[in-house]
């Protein structure tokens, strides 16, 4: 018999950044945990396709608790499997999209609602994570700064809070830890409500140089991005900037009352991933 321990967590997506980190951080806390992804790409990761229900028993099994990314394609399938085999508390990492009048019908939110309302509707505990941007779109700015060619944006008064993925994953580590703060849903947000322009200058104060900006177009943006977003998904993207072009978006303190410290400035997340924009 194997003395292996048992994973207590599965953390699924296990190949994104958040995945990533919260498993670094369950494996230095000594906690069991497996990791799971649709492409396994380390030692000891095993096949979860959150499209394809033959791959759940075998990643669920002797799992209590999950970290779920908001794949809705076999959601269903997944709810009954996990109560199946004795899952007891999913944290899922949603989006604040799913709080917009019109979520059920937008590109952004969709897929998110459906996980939500799925799990909400199951015996399952759950806990949903709902970041607002995630700060680490800007690296869809890379080509622009390894090129020196201007970043070209639609809206760029269009204001957002981007989040570190680092607070991300101490987020959830603390709900998956700490049975008190489940059960909930938390709007994670970052510490400023920033624009596109001022995105571009603190980012380019840690180059140490300016980065030349280009207001363009919603047809050219779109044209410019084909063949990399969907066309309902950019014209989301778009719809989402338009109404909050000059228009600060409302910022919350609960990855402060998660994590326990401030949520990480753009300054910080910029400065850990500046060799990412240098050619």
């Amino acid at each position: 018999m194997s003395n292996t321990p048992m994973p207590n967590i599965l953390v699924t997506g296990g190949r994104g950044s958040v995945a990533r980190g919260l498993s670094s951080l369950l494996a230095a806390r000594g906690v069991p945990y497996r990791r799971a992804s649709r492409e396994p790409d380390s030692p000891g990761t095993v096949r979860c396709d959150l499209t394809d229900p033959a791959t759940f028993p075998e990643a669920l099994a002797g799992v209590r608790s999950v970290f779920l990314y908001a794949e809705a394609a076999a959601i269903d399938a997944f709810v009954k499997e996990a109560v199946r085999a004795g899952v007891e508390h999913v944290v899922l990492l949603s989006s604040s999209s799913v709080l917009a009048l019109d979520a059920a019908d937008s590109p952004l939110a969709a897929s998110h609602l459906a996980v939500e309302r799925a799990l909400l509707a199951s015996p399952l505990r759950t806990t949903l994570l709902r970041p607002g941007s995630f700060a680490s779109n800007a690296l869809g700015w890379d080509w622009s700064l390894k090129s020196g060619r201007p970043v070209h944006l639609p809206f760029p008064g269009a204001y957002s809070d981007p989040v570190h993925e680092s607070d991300l994953t101490e987020a959830a580590l603390a709900v998956l830890a700490d049975p008190a703060l489940g059960g909930r849903a938390y709007t994670l947000t970052g510490p400023q409500a920033l624009t596109f322009t001022a995105q571009l200058a603190l980012l380019g104060d840690t180059l140490g140089r300016p980065i030349p900006f280009e207001p363009v177009s919603r047809e050219q943006w779109k044209s410019e991005v084909d063949g990399y977003i969907p066309g309902p998904y950019a014209e989301a993207l778009l719809d989402f900037w338009a109404a909050s072009d000059g228009l600060p978006v409302d910022l919350t303190d609960d990855l402060e009352r998660l994590t326990g410290h401030a949520p990480r400035t753009f300054e910080t997340w910029s400065a850990d991933h500046a060799d990412a924009f240098r050619a």
